[in-house]
């Protein structure tokens, strides 16, 4: 089943090569059920091409952008020379993806028992909720069960896709940590360092982890694990800002540490 029956102008595809002639090259899509398209001879390269197999050749696969859709005529132009090496690389890489994301479909629909009208159902809201099918994996590798809380999905269909995604991707994450001073010496300072401490753990943001360890007093290490650098930096940044800010507000003292940068309180 085709998700997208027809690409959009400015897209970039993956095509095959099906036959070279004198004046261009027709191709097959393979995302899109394998509608042919046409690569002018203008559009195979910048500047003058004497012979198009000299850059193209049959059963190749390539990615090429689309430049006009004629659904009418079941025509479609596309262009070579106008996709770089960056979006040819980014662009089969997701290709592939998603090549794998089909056959993850397919061991969901096989353990949960799904026919294959409810399967193309379900490929369709994932598409459409994503973006595309190898992301709503990632997403459920990341997020869990909360990243279907919208779809109204059967648990069963959730588990397996939890199931296969954890199994199936690794996902790059990040740690980075810093360090916060504590005192107080208030009668009851152990509590309050240990509310301050508290406040960190209420700093949540879905596939973000944060653990806060003693190091020795009156030093305590928060380590942030997260799924990029970015957003790691960011998390710390707001645990240890209310670690600093609950402890000045019961009466203590804070100071926090990071990469020679050190905020009071």
């Amino acid at each position: 089943m085709d998700i997208n029956e027809w690409p959009d102008v400015g897209d970039f595809v993956v095509c095959t090569v099906k036959d070279v002639v004198d004046f261009g090259a027709y191709t097959t899509l393979e995302e899109y059920g394998g509608k042919e398209g046409f690569i002018h001879i203008s559009e195979i390269k910048a500047g003058w091409v004497k012979y198009v197999r000299d850059y193209v050749r049959e059963g190749q696969k390539i990615v090429c952008k689309v430049l006009k859709v004629d659904t009418g005529r079941r025509h479609i132009d596309l262009s070579l020379k106008d996709v770089n090496e960056h979006q040819k690389r980014a662009k089969i890489q997701d290709w592939k993806n998603e090549q794998k994301a089909a056959k993850w479909m397919q061991f969901v629909a096989e353990e949960t028992k799904i026919k294959d009208e409810e399967l193309d159902k379900l490929r369709i809201k994932l598409h459409e909720s994503f973006g595309s099918l190898h992301s709503a994996f990632e997403e459920a590798a990341i997020n869990g069960e909360s990243a279907f809380n919208d779809l109204k999905l059967k648990k069963n269909v959730v588990k397996s896709i939890l199931r296969i995604a954890q199994e199936n991707i690794k996902l790059p994450f990040v740690d980075i940590a810093g360090f916060v001073d504590l005192n107080c010496y208030l009668p009851d300072g152990i509590e309050v360092i240990k509310k301050a401490l508290m406040a960190a753990d209420e700093v949540q943001k879905e596939g973000v982890k944060v653990e806060i360890t003693y190091t020795g007093a009156p030093r305590y290490r928060i380590k942030v694990i997260a799924p990029d650098y970015k957003t790691a930096e960011l998390v710390l940044k707001n645990s240890s800002n209310a670690v600093i800010t609950t402890i000045h507000k019961l009466g203590g003292q804070g100071v926090y540490h990071r990469h020679n940068e050190t905020v009071k309180a």
